[in-house]
């Protein structure tokens, strides 16, 4: 996602019940985990400001996908700052490496079939050793390709230079490969296509239902496309996340301690 990006309908048209719905949602499945996975971080704005203090304020964890290309020493320090430190609550972890779409055709990748094996190898590498280098030990070798897509020779890329896990979207139909786990994502809170707000709403609602009903829900946020609504949608959340008694917050160290 880049550019201002677009808002979704969802958040133009808010129904007053909405936390009632989502409340309810929650107690039919009281025993599912949830992470929250932000894309594009890198470059303060006034946007991505606002969701890292967020987040910090509410002690929530957060899976914080880096641009590498993007960030610098100086862009590194003003995040630190805007999470008042507590990075025990964010798994810093990489984002492709510049961002930029290398189809000529179809949809968008930087990891496709549209760049040789030696630009992916290189754009991997020389990602994750410039995260090494500004975040330290705070960067846990996880990878989020930018649009939640990759190819096969990536995932055998990723695997060789000791990355850890992956994370996309849940319907890709690329399997992953034995001992690279996928942490995927399953509720898109800004791109939706029902071409409606009551429709998206329905539609939001139901994939959270089913993502929960999973046992992991994993929910995807861009920045750049929140409104006021959408962080004060966020506001409510969070804290409702957080009372349930049995609901669970965690981020990718969590979940990677659990898996086989």
């Amino acid at each position: 996602m880049l550019g201002g990006g677009q808002v979704s309908l969802l958040w133009k048209d808010i129904p007053l019940d909405i936390f009632g719905r989502v409340q309810e949602i929650l107690d039919v499945h009281p025993q599912a985990t949830v992470f929250f996975r932000a894309d594009d971080i890198a470059i303060p704005s006034a946007k991505q400001n606002r969701l890292l203090e967020l987040f910090a304020s509410h002690n929530t964890p957060l899976c914080a996908a880096v641009v590498p290309a993007w960030i610098n020493l100086c862009r590194w320090e003003d995040i630190c700052h805007r999470i008042q430190g507590k990075h025990h609550l964010f798994a810093w972890h990489q984002h492709g490496w510049i961002h930029r779409n290398h189809q000529s055709v179809g949809k968008k990748q930087e990891f496709g079939h549209g760049a040789s094996y030696e630009q992916k190898r290189r754009a991997v590498v020389h990602g994750r050793n410039k995260l090494r280098a500004i975040l330290g030990e705070h960067f846990l070798p996880v990878f989020t390709p930018p649009w939640n897509r990759l190819d096969l020779t990536t995932l055998h890329i990723l695997k060789e230079h000791g990355f850890l896990a992956i994370s996309r979207y849940r319907d890709d139909k690329l399997s992953s490969l034995p001992g690279l786990p996928d942490l995927f994502v399953n509720v898109d809170l800004h791109t939706r296509k029902e071409g409606s707000a009551k429709a998206e709403w329905h539609g939001l609602l139901a994939e959270l239902d089913q993502a929960l009903a999973s046992g992991v829900a994993g929910l995807m946020l861009h920045h750049q496309c929140m409104n006021e609504a959408a962080f004060a949608f966020l506001e409510g959340l969070l804290p409702r996340l957080q009372a349930h008694p049995t609901i669970r917050l965690c981020h990718y160290v969590d979940l990677l301690a659990e898996a086989p």
